[in-house]
């Protein structure tokens, strides 16, 4: 998307110190802005349920990544500190303050690892079904590329991007049915091998990338939800255990974390169960849980 009228309604673009194209949303205002990281291969409207909740408190701007969504689809190296020195750059620019991180599933991830590589970046974390808190040996890792990689020879990407959204929903995943088509229309912008290299890339970057044991270098107040269904982390062929458990193994190592558990929910938890999600984050915003 190089174009301004290219971009759909509500969306804006910035160029980053590293030269490539973001677009992002950006709706209300507050004391706080939160800065919205969305998931593997999704894109900023994977948020919009709760910008629409938030955005009359809180300043709310959920960013594209790059190779993702409407921005810039470069043929580059993707992996979780690149686009955690994104976000970075983002912020900056932007001249945001007082700013909550929030990321979803690699978001997540992306959102610890920026703060491990600048702490002051955030006055507080809030993470929806985080990659990041699961450890992978190097036999896992192996595995784990492999599932992938035998799944990608039986299906197209538009299929395993449907079947990846439906999965990460406990129930009635035709709620998805609107954002599945946006992100299908922008999987037929891209060509097909940056796409496939930015999946892969980003991919590896989550298993080879680890945070967890850096997790007690976090200090600001963190807000952990999880769907008490997710079907997608923990791995349930690597790591048989809940996802309550290993969230909770997690939480521990940090000094100031709560952990919420969302009934009746899967990975997409802020979406399938906004209103509960919003109520949640709105009471840590106020500082009414820690």
């Amino acid at each position: 998307m190089t174009k301004e009228e290219s971009l759909p309604s509500g969306y804006r673009k910035i160029k980053l110190s590293n030269g490539y194209t973001v677009s992002y949303i950006d709706e209300g205002k507050g004391a706080q802005t939160i800065v919205f990281i969305h998931g593997l291969a999704n894109y900023s409207g994977t948020w919009a349920k709760n910008i629409e909740g938030l955005k009359h408190s809180s300043r709310c701007i959920a960013i594209d990544l790059p190779g993702n969504g409407y921005s810039e689809k470069p043929d580059t190296t993707y992996n979780i500190q690149f686009y955690a020195a994104c976000v970075y750059d983002f912020i900056r620019l932007l001249n945001l303050r007082n700013v909550v991180l929030c990321g979803h599933s690699m978001g997540g991830q992306i959102a610890i690892t920026l703060l491990l590589n600048a702490p002051d970046a955030a006055q507080k974390l809030v993470l929806c079904a985080p990659a990041g808190f699961e450890r992978f040996n190097l036999f896992e890792k192996t595995m784990y590329r492999s599932v992938v990689s035998i799944a990608d020879l039986f299906s197209s990407e538009e299929s395993s991007l449907r079947n990846s959204i439906y999965s990460s929903f406990y129930q009635n995943p035709s709620q998805a049915d609107g954002m599945i088509d946006d992100m299908v229309q922008i999987l037929r912008s891209y060509p097909a091998r940056i796409y496939r290299k930015m999946v892969e890339s980003s991919i590896d970057g989550m298993l080879n990338e680890p945070v967890y044991e850096r997790l007690g270098e976090i200090s600001i107040p963190v807000l952990v939800i999880f769907g008490a269904l997710d079907a997608l982390i923990p791995n349930k062929l690597l790591h048989p255990v809940s996802t309550e458990q290993l969230a909770r193994e997690a939480i521990a190592k940090m000094a100031d974390a709560r952990l919420e558990m969302v009934p009746f929910a899967g990975h997409f938890v802020q979406w399938e169960k906004a209103a509960v999600v919003n109520k949640l984050i709105t009471s840590f915003l106020e500082g009414e849980m820690l």
